[in-house]
């Protein structure tokens, strides 16, 4: 009980003390002259932006919007600092509403001046209120009858592997998407790109979404489609390949020395096993042969598998005879 005495004790010194009602003094002065301060303030003008939601109605089930539609329109006052602090407060705006059968055109094409909307934006304003601008300064928006078909996705991009690795696939889902547009310009989309970007160095498979690259009026459903770029490392694999002759007469046939030649290739690992001998064709043509007389053979591959690169043939060159078949030994 007697601590408690020194402590009040204590704080009653201090706030009785000439610091003290000097501070208090002090805050009260400040406090009044923020005061007017902001009484003189909020009775100035200022200007504000706003947001008005803005709506189309009625429109038909068989009817898609093409184009990107506002949902707000954004409206420039000036008032007195006040009013502002109201509107900003606790102001909340009713929705202007555009019907959709009153705008429609042939052309499926619609513009709409944003002072039409002014009244509209007036009327729930105060009386002393004025709207110094409303963006954007035009409506506008494209409409699709029902028009459509489905187009393959494409990868607009650069995209390149680490070292060692390589892309193996480019796979998109969905890998078809439905376009709205009308007839005219529905006919001349074939397919649907995506929205330009550079990946370098990848070592691992990647996923991401893209968007869509859209024109004016033309609607891609859906506008964002998931990517997967599938990375494999490179190997090397070598086969043996025969040395084939094609277009011989019947009583003449090939003779190569060697009648093999080794073809090293990179590979991607999980195609290593896929790739055999027969997927590559070493054929000499008899009329080759011919032209070339004592010389010998430069070795060239006229059938390669996909997927692989880097390929090396080794013996490049080889001796080659051409004899003849005796019909009677055979028999």
């Amino acid at each position: 009980m007697k601590k408690n005495l020194i402590i009040i004790r204590r704080v009653k010194d201090f706030l009785l003390s000439k610091p003290s009602r000097e501070f208090f003094i002090f805050m009260l002065f400040f406090v009044i002259a923020s005061a007017f301060w902001l009484v003189q303030t909020l009775d100035r003008e200022y200007e504000m932006e706003v947001l008005v939601p803005v709506k189309l109605k009625n429109v038909p089930e068989n009817i898609v919007i093409t184009s990107d539609f506002p949902s707000d329109l954004v409206v420039n006052i000036r008032d007195k600092g006040n009013t502002l602090l109201n509107y900003r407060l606790t102001k909340r705006f009713y929705p202007i509403t555009i019907d959709f059968a009153e705008y429609q055109t042939r052309r499926h094409h619609v513009t709409i001046l944003s002072s039409t909307f002014t009244k509209a934006v007036t009327s729930q304003l105060s009386a002393n209120t004025h709207v110094e601008s409303i963006k954007p300064d035009t409506l506008e928006y494209y409409y699709s009858e029902g028009k459509s078909k489905k187009v393959p996705v494409r990868l607009n991009a650069k995209v390149s592997a680490g070292q060692q690795y390589y892309l193996s696939d480019t796979i998109f889902s969905p890998e078809q998407v439905t376009v709205y547009a009308p007839q005219g310009s529905l006919d001349t989309i074939k397919v649907a790109y995506t929205k330009y970007f550079e990946e370098t160095q990848i070592e691992d498979t990647l996923h991401r979404q893209v968007e869509l690259v859209s024109s004016r009026g033309v609607k891609f459903v859906p506008d964002v489609v998931d990517l997967k770029l599938a990375v494999d490392i490179y190997t090397e694999k070598t086969v043996e390949v025969p040395i084939e002759g094609v277009n011989f007469p019947a009583d003449k046939t090939l003779r190569a020395f060697p009648s093999k030649v080794k073809v090293t290739f990179h590979v991607g690992l999980s195609k290593y096993l896929d790739i055999k001998p027969e997927d590559f064709h070493i054929l000499v043509t008899y009329e080759e042969l011919m032209k070339l007389g004592d010389e010998k053979y430069q070795v060239k591959l006229k059938k390669v598998p996909d997927g692989v690169s880097q390929i090396r043939i080794y013996p490049q060159q080889v001796d080659f005879l051409i004899e003849n078949t005796n019909k009677n030994d055979s028999e």
